[in-house]
């Protein structure tokens, strides 16, 4: 047997059961935890933000006490626990190596084996008097009901979508009317995600700022210093742009840009931020050099954008995986070419013509 540790900061305290103490939680979330989930929305300390795997006590839960499955996620432990104020369950949670419910399912580790191991490992069948687990309704894809049914004799039942259903998939003996089974993706819950995919973005951003704007300094010199820092200014302006287009803006209009490619609504998007942009900032369309350097960020800031968008692919519902390995056949040869031809132009424009 094997149990998760009492040191945890967010156990507060035990409770006693035929395998020995089980951590005990509450569904009130402390400053520390709500700091946590903030730090991991924007990507800081996102891969080790977890849990002990194992069985855990949600108020004081007995043999008769219903059983739910969640990830070692912790923010997805907690977004459990908060919606389950006053009651008395048991959370059996899995070695999902840091990953959420879903994408932990889509890639084996939210699965039949673990599933079944940590029922074995926990001592579960020894806490409880019945043989029934409540799962993620987004667990589905990576677990056989039956097979666990079979290798463990514990049958799983999924819960809704949205863990602020399970007060009443609860109280109306685990049914779910067709709206609990609805997987929404609104505004609000795409602007969620929005943190880590910009904070991503920048990262590399800020590298590819850095050298743009030296190297258009350089290459402008001849022009004279206030010259040389304005088109310096106008590359990293051009860049943010573009990451702002394709991980922020796109994600927040998804729905009602044309096509149904992501890498094809970010195009669009990128394509309008760049014509945007040149025309604002008074981008030079007169001379030869003037009209290279437009050309290129006509094809540059296109080209990020919709890469970057094309990465949203993996938070949303829109898309299947087999849909999303086409559009990446067809859309990151243009992206990638789009990208080198607009970069031959603007160092063009800089240094040769």
């Amino acid at each position: 047997m094997s149990s998760p540790s009492l040191e945890q900061p967010f156990v507060i305290g035990s409770i006693p059961a035929a395998v020995g103490p089980v951590p005990q939680v509450s569904s009130f979330l402390t400053w520390a935890d709500r700091l946590g989930t903030f730090k991991a929305r924007w990507g800081i300390g996102r891969m080790h933000y977890t849990i002990d795997p194992g069985l855990y006590a949600l108020g004081n839960p007995d043999e008769r006490s219903a059983v739910l499955v969640t990830a070692n996620y912790k923010m997805s432990f907690d977004k459990l626990r908060s919606e389950l104020p006053n009651r008395n369950l048991w959370i059996l949670v899995l070695d999902t190596k840091g990953i959420n419910v879903w994408c932990a399912s889509g890639k084996g580790t939210f699965g039949t084996d673990e599933l079944v191991g940590r029922i074995e490992t926990s001592g579960l069948s020894k806490v409880v008097s019945h043989r029934e687990l409540i799962l993620p309704q987004l667990s589905g894809p990576g677990v056989a009901a039956h097979h666990v049914k079979k290798l463990s004799g514990f049958r799983v039942i999924y819960g809704p979508i949205r863990a602020k259903d399970l007060p009443a998939f609860l109280d109306n003996g685990l049914e779910a009317p067709p709206d609990m089974r609805l997987k929404t993706f609104t505004i609000s819950e795409r602007i969620a995600l929005i943190p880590l995919e910009l904070v991503q973005a920048l990262r590399a951003g800020v590298i590819i700022i850095l050298i743009l704007f030296l190297v258009s300094v350089l290459g402008r010199l001849g022009g004279g210093w206030a010259n040389a820092l304005s088109h310096g200014l106008f590359s990293a302006v051009a860049i943010l742009t573009a990451i702002l287009t394709g991980a922020v803006l796109t994600p927040v209009l998804l729905p009602w840009l044309p096509g149904r490619a992501f890498s094809l609504k970010g195009l669009t998007l990128g394509l309008l931020a760049a014509v945007i942009l040149t025309v604002v900032c008074g981008v030079d369309w007169v001379t030869t050099t003037g009209r290279l350097e437009v050309i290129a960020w006509l094809l540059l800031i296109p080209a990020v954008s919709a890469y970057l968008a094309m990465n949203f692919t993996g938070a949303s519902t829109y898309t299947s995986l087999s849909g999303v390995k086409k559009e990446m056949r067809w859309a990151l040869p243009l992206q990638i070419g789009a990208g080198i031809i607009g970069l031959i132009l603007w160092i063009g424009s800089h240094f040769f013509a």
